[in-house]
């Protein structure tokens, strides 16, 4: 199993879930969270006074998913939230040991 996380444009959000679900995809974390990368961050003027934005505003994705999805997983977040533009995001993916649905019991791929 491997786990992807995935941070993009907040207005890419819906585009992205929904693509992912129409590729089976039925489970995700959704966080929004703050940061930069080579973007560095942006000014911008209030009450005629500039001042420095340092991290902005991105939406981080987490879906665990089995070997075989992770490609399939990958090219449609990269197809959807690509904008060709400076902080588009990244994509991370890791190893995921184990999986425990706490309902259930239920372990591994069953659990996702």
């Amino acid at each position: 199993m491997k786990k992807i996380e995935a941070i993009i444009k907040p207005f890419k959000m819906d585009d992205v879930r929904e693509a992912l679900g129409e590729i089976g995809v039925t489970g995700m974390t959704v966080s929004e969270v703050k940061g930069f990368g080579r973007q560095k961050g942006h000014t911008e003027l209030y009450r005629g006074a500039e001042y420095m934005v340092d991290f902005l505003p991105k939406v981080k994705l987490e879906i665990v998913v089995t070997k075989d999805n992770v490609e399939r997983c990958v090219n449609t977040i990269l197809e959807t939230a690509q904008t060709g533009k400076i902080g588009d995001g990244k994509i991370f993916i890791t190893d995921v040991e184990r999986v425990i649905r706490i309902r259930t019991g239920e372990e591994d791929e069953e659990a996702i």
